[in-house]
């Protein structure tokens, strides 16, 4: 009985990350970025795939001469409830930060970084990509 429970519980524990993964691609709110997050050594960390010719001129602005292939999210751990915790790197401001990921359903992310010791944060639904 106990190796049944035990098996059950891998099981729903199983289906749950399946349910909502932070692999893959996703879009910010804008539409301009599309961030590819995946594995990379024993964290997550998400490059950017694809960006719209103003999403790159920004990034220039701030100092990020090739967004396209440039690391946004690096180290991203599971933290307990759904959450990841890693780092961020925001192009168009020139700031790295504090991060959190938060799985929204099936297709959505709540996305949340913080600069300056936690003074500027920003939080961003961002939506799957097919």
């Amino acid at each position: 009985m106990k190796r049944i429970l035990t098996g059950m519980a891998l099981l729903v524990t199983a289906s749950a990350v399946a349910a909502a993964p932070i692999e893959g691609r996703w879009t910010n709110p804008k539409h301009n970025v599309i961030i590819h997050v995946a594995p990379c050594g024993e964290a997550f960390c998400g490059k950017v795939a694809w960006a719209s010719d103003k999403a790159k001129a920004k990034a220039r602005q701030g100092g990020t001469e090739n967004l396209v292939g440039a690391t946004l999210m690096t180290g991203f751990k599971p933290a307990g409830n759904g959450v990841y915790k890693g780092r961020a790197f925001d192009p168009k401001r020139n700031l790295h930060g504090s991060a959190t990921i938060r799985p929204v359903g099936d297709n959505g992310l709540e996305v949340r970084g913080c600069a300056l010791m936690g003074l500027l944060c920003k939080t961003q639904r961002w939506t799957r990509v097919s």
